[in-house]
């Protein structure tokens, strides 16, 4: 009886907790997520940001939680996730065109595409594809949109890859460095992973604000 109800317990995962996702399916957990995350539509709720960056926290072992993960693997795992999962969702939207997304009810996804198409419009494919990797839910409907708007592939491709590697490995690294620094960070971890979410943002609001300036010039100077 005792068994079974830890079985029962371990079997219990919380999808959109870091933590329990790590605890449960540990580095390889990582790539599944973001492979989920970044190329199936029904991924866009799981927590990319948290998730790399509390794996990153856990390969210093000072997060007093008992986990511990290896650094090495989990890089592999965080860039090998990042990357298939998004040229998956540019293959499927290139397939199956926005049949994907009509199909949805989710406000917020429809909500996500419509901020992707934006982007696509406004900063062209490569700033676009780069920038989308750092805001949630737009990195999981970008891809798909990506493809469906017939994006050529080696473009597409290259800056995917750049901008998934920037993504998952920055932000892991950024964990562990924190972790490698901050004694007890664990009694933080909230508030940092809050943070680091953030400051991911900074280069879209950073892009938002150039392009703003920008038009207010031409508009002063017409």
């Amino acid at each position: 009886m005792t068994t079974a109800v830890h079985l029962s317990s371990q079997l219990a995962v919380n999808v959109l907790d870091a933590r329990s996702l790590l605890s449960a399916f540990g580095v390889l957990g990582v790539g599944v997520v973001l492979f989920a995350e970044t190329g199936l539509l029904i991924g866009f709720f799981l927590p990319g940001d948290s998730l790399l960056f509390t794996a990153g926290l856990l390969c210093t072992g000072t997060a007093g939680s008992g986990l511990r993960l290896s650094l090495a693997p989990l890089l592999v795992a965080a860039a090998s996730g990042a990357l298939a999962g998004s040229q998956c969702g540019y293959l499927l939207g290139r397939r199956a065109g926005g049949a994907l997304l009509a199909r949805s009810r989710s406000a917020r996804l429809h909500q996500g595409a419509r901020r992707a198409e934006e982007l696509l419009e406004r900063y062209g494919y490569a700033k676009a594809i780069v920038l989308a990797r750092f805001v949630p839910v737009v990195r999981t409907v970008l891809n798909p949109m990506a493809g469906a708007l017939r994006v050529p592939v080696r473009t597409f491709t290259l800056w995917q890859v750049t901008g998934g590697l920037v993504w998952s490995l920055g932000l892991t690294l950024g964990g562990y460095a924190l972790g490698s620094s901050v004694p007890n960070v664990d009694r933080y971890l909230l508030p940092t992973v809050a943070v680091i979410a953030g400051l991911s943002l900074v280069p879209v609001a950073s892009e938002v604000y150039r392009s703003r300036r920008d038009a207010k010039g031409e508009e002063a100077r017409g």
